[in-house]
């Protein structure tokens, strides 16, 4: 078989893993690494034992298919001019800035016929395998994505660079449209929101609340799913699932307490958590997500199956994470509001910095003069 001529635009922090993974794949070459800093690329490349390029723009007609890692100011333009020349592209979440330009490169797509891919990575994460073999219909979601600041991916909020991730998780998860959103934020560093909260109501009832960081103390990736079915917990930094159903004992005909001791809340537990309900413990098998999340694209490309995160997927959770920036963007803080004698000021999000430190003017002076 020929093998898959692939390369990656941007090596940065993730690029760089993208580009390992992608020059290990059985059946693939990794004909170059381009990035808009020529000594990155040139190290990467060096590395790789492939070539280095600057501009992307001279793969086009060169390769067969293309991983994109670039900010996410530049999706539309780099994905878009592969997608317009036919090239199947892998493009990191979220698929775009917007939602006018995630749009337009799913119609590209679709125009060319160019397989579009989303990095959403959590969907191969194995914690999320233990709902697919054990399906619940959720009723009510909550998930929480909390991440140290790491001073990337500044040019997008925290709703588009970690919450977009559970965003696409719930989407996947509930089988109907989106009713209504509402959401809060704070921005602590700069002009994106870094903290924010979330509540998403769907059509046939389901509820999902998220809440995402990047500025918190410790880390975590963690939901829970509620459903007719049962209950599961899923942590994907862990990439362990607890799942808990109702046991067929309980469905027959209730509880029976009969021998238990009920002055004793460990027999009750071991009770409850024994006989009334089932508890499966799902333990993550040895992978890689990313190298999933590449083999599924590389399999598309070769094959033309459907990938598992599709550029609509991808548009989706953008639609729906523009939706909640709107609402934190339209909430108004009592900070926010105008002194009497001053010109009413556009809602926004609360504003850290302003919280945080008090103009110069107003400190009170120090013991140092």
């Amino acid at each position: 078989m020929k093998p898959l001529r692939v390369a990656v635009v941007g090596v940065g922090h993730l690029g760089r893993h993208h580009a390992r993974i992608l020059g290990s794949l059985p059946g693939v070459e990794l004909v170059a690494v381009a990035d808009s800093r020529p000594e990155q690329a040139r190290a990467i490349a060096e590395g790789l034992g492939t070539r280095a390029v600057a501009d992307y723009r001279e793969l086009i007609g060169r390769v067969d298919a293309v991983s994109i890692a670039v900010p996410t100011v530049l999706h539309r333009e780099v994905a878009g001019a592969f997608l317009e020349a036919g090239i199947p592209a892998m493009v990191e979440k979220p698929l775009a800035g917007t939602v006018a330009e995630a749009e337009e490169l799913v119609d590209l797509a679709r125009s060319t016929g160019a397989t579009l891919q989303v990095g959403h990575v959590e969907r191969f994460n194995p914690a999320l395998d233990a709902l697919r073999e054990s399906p619940l219909r959720p009723k009510f979601l909550s998930g929480e994505r909390m991440a140290v600041y790491t001073f990337r991916s500044t040019d997008v909020g925290v709703v588009f660079d970690l919450m977009i991730h559970d965003i696409d998780l719930v989407l996947s998860l509930v089988d109907s449209p989106v009713k209504s959103v509402s959401a809060v934020g704070v921005a602590l560093f700069g002009d994106h929101e870094d903290v924010a909260d979330a509540r998403i109501e769907f059509e046939n009832g389901a509820v999902a609340n998220l809440s995402a960081s990047r500025a918190s103390y410790a880390t975590s990736r963690k939901m829970r799913v509620w459903g007719a079915e049962g209950y599961a917990s899923l942590d994907f930094g862990a990439r362990r699932a607890t799942v808990v159903r109702p046991s067929d004992e309980f469905l027959a005909g209730g509880v029976d307490l009969e021998g238990v001791d009920l002055t004793k809340p460990a027999a009750i537990k071991d009770h409850l958590f024994g006989k009334v309900l089932r508890v499966d413990q799902v333990e993550p098998p040895a992978c890689d997500q990313l190298t999933m999340e590449l083999q599924d694209f590389v399999a598309a490309v070769r094959d033309g199956s459907r990938p598992r995160v599709t550029g609509e997927a991808g548009l989706e959770a953008v639609r729906v994470a523009d939706r909640i920036v709107r609402s934190l963007d339209a909430h108004r803080w009592e900070a926010d509001a105008p002194v009497p004698s001053a010109p009413a000021q556009p809602a926004s999000i609360l504003r850290g910095p302003h919280a945080w430190r008090k103009a110069p003017a107003e400190r009170r002076p120090s013991a140092l003069g």
